[in-house]
């Protein structure tokens, strides 16, 4: 894997929080890029840690490209999840001339990243940098789910990705890698209703911070069915995280965020976390730097505690073959839509799965890695009551239409 050569060693000081026990922090147990001759040598099927200081794309919020090293100097001084685990800090990207310069840094280092099977958790930089991450799935041909803890829809007219506008360029390429997109957090007085009614039209998720403020746990399923997770660190309240140019009085609050980053972690599916938007400008204490690093701390001791009890479709002579470990499977019939949904309940972890009925083997085949949806016992019993969850309708009109 040659891709040395887009990074600059890492140089920073970490805050000293353990003094007392500084063989248990989080700096003994992450292979840092330090030494120029000396690029760390990457396990497969482990985490990296990626840095990306380019804020030409994030607008209104110049001096977030100076995020990453304020980031890990608070993770590197938090303790370990765990003994025994590896992680690899590959360092930062070095700018490109032009921001799409570092878009293709950023695409190429995340697709080869991807085809060794290493999860990789990227620090921004603007949030423009999730369409480099997308084209970097497009690049080994997976079709994706994307989820975006943000208060706004970055849906805009920009003539180049931007912050405020990257889902449009997402949404418009040909051919298309995305499956799903899901908007968690957004706040209705900052996109209003005609994007509301756009994200419906495509068949895509948005769900209020109302919603995921009444009971955090709603957010776990969503998570769990993304590949990609981009978080603006805006959708955090300033209260908790006023390191923003756009920031807002109202938001997840911090332990939400690290439960999400749990979320995440523990996700068999997840294979890509970008937190974006940290502007140390408006950060003089480091109290956003500190939160992020928290619920990247929590993303990476559920990364540590995945179970790989997840259903799953794999291709064997071009056919999709089910492949589940330690499972119930349930069927239900939905006798108001004439439709039979199979649930999967895992007897490790007791999380669900239900698996979207379509027939047409042509789409099943394409859209293979799609056909399981992660849902929440609600789901099940919104079946039972004759009644189709909203999480499989919306896959089933995707994989219909």
């Amino acid at each position: 894997m040659n891709i040395s050569h887009y990074f600059k060693p890492l140089v920073f000081e970490t805050q000293n929080y353990l003094s007392e026990e500084p063989s248990t922090s989080m700096a003994h147990v992450i292979h840092a890029y330090t030494d120029e001759e000396h690029f760390p040598e990457i396990e497969d099927y482990s985490l990296a840690i990626i840095g990306v200081p380019d804020d030409r794309g994030a607008v209104g919020n110049k001096g977030c490209a100076e995020a990453t090293n304020r980031v890990r100097s608070y993770l590197y001084s938090l303790a370990a999840p765990a003994k025994g685990m590896t992680i690899y800090d590959l360092g930062d990207i070095v700018p490109g001339q032009s921001i799409e310069d570092t878009y293709e840094a950023v695409t190429d280092v995340i697709s080869q990243l991807l085809s060794n099977n290493i999860t990789t958790i990227v620090l921004g930089g603007g949030q423009d940098i999730t369409y480099a991450i997308y084209k970097a799935y497009e690049a080994v041909g997976r079709i994706v789910n994307i989820s975006a803890i943000d208060p706004r829809f970055d849906i805009g007219s920009n003539s180049k990705p931007t912050s405020q506008s990257y889902l449009s360029h997402i949404i418009m390429q040909q051919p298309s890698y995305l499956f799903n997109f899901t908007s968690m957090g957004y706040q209705t007085y900052l996109v209003g209703n005609e994007l509301i009614g756009l994200m419906d039209e495509l068949h895509f998720g948005a769900y209020r911070l109302g919603y995921l403020q009444e009971d955090i746990r709603r957010a776990e399923p969503l998570v769990r069915n993304s590949d990609i997770l981009t978080i603006d660190i805006s959708a955090v309240r300033q209260s908790d995280a006023p390191a923003n140019a756009h920031p807002s009085p109202h938001g997840l609050y911090g332990e939400q965020l690290c439960q999400i980053g749990r979320y995440a972690g523990m996700s068999d599916k997840v294979s890509c976390l970008g937190i974006f938007e940290i502007n140390p400008i408006y950060d003089p204490n480091g109290q956003t730097a500190h939160m992020a690093a928290h619920a990247l701390w929590y993303f990476i001791e559920g990364f540590h505690n995945r179970k790989d009890d997840a259903p799953f479709y794999i291709l064997q002579d071009g056919k999709p073959v089910l492949q589940h470990h330690d499972c119930v499977q349930m069927l239900v019939q939905v006798e108001s839509h004439n439709m039979d949904i199979t649930f999967y309940k895992s007897r490790i972890t007791d999380r669900w799965w239900m698996e979207v009925p379509i027939d047409n083997e042509e789409r099943r085949i394409r859209y293979h890695r799609h056909l399981i949806v992660p849902c929440n016992r609600s789901d099940y019993e919104l079946a039972m009551n004759n009644k189709v969850p909203d999480l499989l309708f919306r896959s089933f009109q995707r994989l219909m239409f």
